[in-house]
């Protein structure tokens, strides 16, 4: 077995992928402007995350879970996405994606990109319909950081071994305890307290990073 060098865990809405994928859905049970209303306060740390999304996924009740499906073509990796996963594996580093979104869009994702962890939310679905509730507990902050952990024990990787990335206020507890801590294309809170900040669309740039900390 090769030794694992190195974990980045980022998250997946408005980092990996250029979208919120609760957004797309709110549009199409027709209710977009209050869930992308929601999600917008939320991502920058003015409600509790918990509550702003149980308070979406009621409004998403009724819809057919073919909406996935049909979501996906509306979804695009933010470009670099894929370079930055083939350069990382290429040097040893698994990579993980916590996101506050839905499995049954990220685990399509993480499939195409080759991802090597995935911790999301699972929508419950009767009957072929979303009921409005979440199954079990919902990744908050707090889960995101856990699983930044979890992963580099597997590997028995210490933390400053470990790159944590992303955009909204959720984010920040597991960029502070990364050994590199990225803010990417982030909310005022997140830019303010990371302690790196990738203000250009654009993934592979972690790798410019990650070579700058080495020289």
């Amino acid at each position: 077995m090769k030794t694992v060098k190195g974990l980045l865990v980022m998250d997946v809405d408005s980092t990996l992928i250029m979208e919120e994928g609760i957004d797309l859905l709110g549009e199409e049970a027709g209710v977009g402007a209050q869930v992308a209303a929601i999600t917008e306060r939320a991502m920058r740390g003015e409600l509790d995350f918990e509550a702003a999304l149980r308070e979406r996924v009621a409004l998403l009740k009724g819809l057919p879970e073919d909406i996935f499906a049909r979501i996906a073509e509306r979804i695009h990796f933010t470009p670099g996405a894929e370079d930055l996963v083939k350069e990382l594996h290429k040097r040893g580093y698994k990579v993980g994606l916590v996101s506050g979104g839905f499995h049954e869009t990220v685990d399509r994702l993480a499939e195409q990109l080759g991802i090597d962890y995935v911790k999301a939310n699972r929508l419950e679905i009767q009957q072929g319909l979303l009921t409005g509730r979440v199954l079990g507990d919902i990744v908050t902050k707090d889960t995101k950081l856990a699983m930044l952990k979890a992963w580099a024990a597997e590997n028995k990787l210490e933390l400053n071994q470990t790159i944590a990335m992303g955009d909204g206020a959720n984010d920040l507890p597991m960029i502070q305890a990364a050994g590199m801590g990225i803010a990417f294309m982030a909310k005022p809170i997140v830019r303010e307290q990371a302690p790196y900040q990738i203000q250009e669309c654009n993934l592979y740039r972690v790798i410019d990073l990650l070579d700058n900390r080495k020289e």
